[in-house]
């Protein structure tokens, strides 16, 4: 039996990108051959029979969405749990002070850590200092030092595209630590056969095209980027329906920028593949992603993307053969491949159809069986038996 210990700000399984991939592992644990304690600042009381231990949160404010775990509040309960549960391997999905305090723990005890690079948090350091200039520098600079110590002391960080892979090697992570773990895709939820034209006009009340955003509405998802498109899409006179999908702290103002949108708030499931599927263009600023979720799934529903080339989603499109990548920040960039689009039937099927032969290898099962299996081989660095009865 192999125990690990999983630490993470958020164990809430629709909360975000990061959130649902942790929780395709969560939901494949193997209750025969491992044996998990969960240690969040938000989360149930268990996953799957496996005890969740809650430590306390604070809102930093920056984003009110987030809270902050403070593990040093209940340090001696928390020791106490964690040396009585004698964990084999700590899984850590996040360097906050509740990753480094579970490192430092690791550390002391010599368990092996892994770890799952979820969030490009030097990306979002501008947006949330814009009011404070002066800052966004030196908080970097401490930022990235902060990333070269925790990653260069895991055992092992999977990191979800070769972009971030190079990323964190640029900032000094030692390349061996990292390995390449690509998200998956729940193929038989998102896929083509969902489309219904039916439904997106029952929202949009006319037959116009569609073009689709779906994402967190916060600022670092170059939100800005996205409003600017909207404005040209106008002013060129093209016809279309521009659709929102999503919650955040920027949806207020992008309502006001925004007005002929039509915003969902946050979909099922099932609503969104639904709406993925039936739509004609998904457009994704953003290049503060790790990996992009949402540009998967609307490859995988057989929707053309027009994307930023920056940051992880980059890596997920060939441009002009499984759709397109623009200037992160030039709206007229998008607003060209976007009209291409719209225009032509067939060049739409084209790259929609590559787009969905990309998608099938990336198999949930057989990422999370690798995972496994190297939880197991990790479980095995010597002397971790010794250590606990010395203890």
């Amino acid at each position: 039996m192999v125990k690990t210990v999983f630490f993470a700000e958020i164990l809430i399984q629709e909360f975000d990108g990061a959130s649902r991939t942790m929780f395709q592992i969560i939901d494949r644990i193997d209750a025969s051959r491992f044996s998990f304690l969960f240690v969040c600042g938000q989360g149930p009381e268990e996953l799957h029979g496996h005890r969740c231990l809650h430590v306390p949160t604070v809102n930093t404010k920056v984003n009110k969405d987030y809270s902050l775990s403070v593990p040093l509040l209940v340090r001696s309960r928390l020791i106490r749990e964690l040396d009585a549960f004698q964990p084999d391997v700590i899984h850590i999905a996040t360097p906050s002070l509740l990753g480094f305090f579970a490192l430092k723990y690791a550390r002391q005890r010599s368990i092996p850590v892994i770890s799952l690079y979820h969030t490009n948090f030097l990306s979002y350091i501008p947006y949330y200092l814009k009011k404070m200039p002066l800052l966004i520098k030196p908080v970097q600079r401490w930022m990235r030092a902060a990333t070269r110590r925790f990653y260069n002391t895991c055992q092992l960080t999977y990191v979800p595209s070769l972009t971030m892979q190079k990323q964190l090697e640029d900032l000094g992570v030692e390349g061996e630590r990292l390995t390449l773990w690509q998200r998956g895709i729940d193929l038989n939820l998102f896929h083509p056969g969902k489309r219904d034209r039916d439904y997106v006009q029952e929202i949009t009340g006319n037959n116009q095209p569609n073009i689709l955003f779906a994402s967190r509405l916060v600022w670092e998802k170059n939100i800005q980027t996205l409003i600017d498109i909207y404005h040209l899409l106008d002013k060129q006179g093209i016809a279309h329906n521009f659709l929102v999908v999503g919650e955040g702290p920027a949806k207020e103002e992008m309502q006001e920028q925004m007005p002929n949108a039509i915003f969902l708030g946050k979909l099922s499931h099932n609503d969104l593949a639904a709406l993925y599927a039936s739509c004609d263009v998904f457009v994704f600023p953003s290049v503060s992603e790790t990996y992009g979720n949402v540009v998967v799934e609307a490859m995988a529903s057989g929707l053309p993307c027009v994307i930023a080339n920056g940051g992880g989603s980059a890596d997920l499109i060939r441009h002009r053969q499984t759709g397109y990548k623009c200037k992160p920040k030039a709206a007229e960039d998008y607003l060209i491949y976007i009209r291409l689009l719209l225009e032509d039937d067939s060049l739409r099927s084209y790259i929609a159809r590559h787009a969905l032969d990309t998608v099938q290898e990336m198999d949930w099962n057989r990422l999370t069986n690798r995972y496994f299996a190297e939880l197991a081989q990790l479980s095995l660095k010597p002397n971790r038996e010794l250590i606990w009865l010395a203890g």
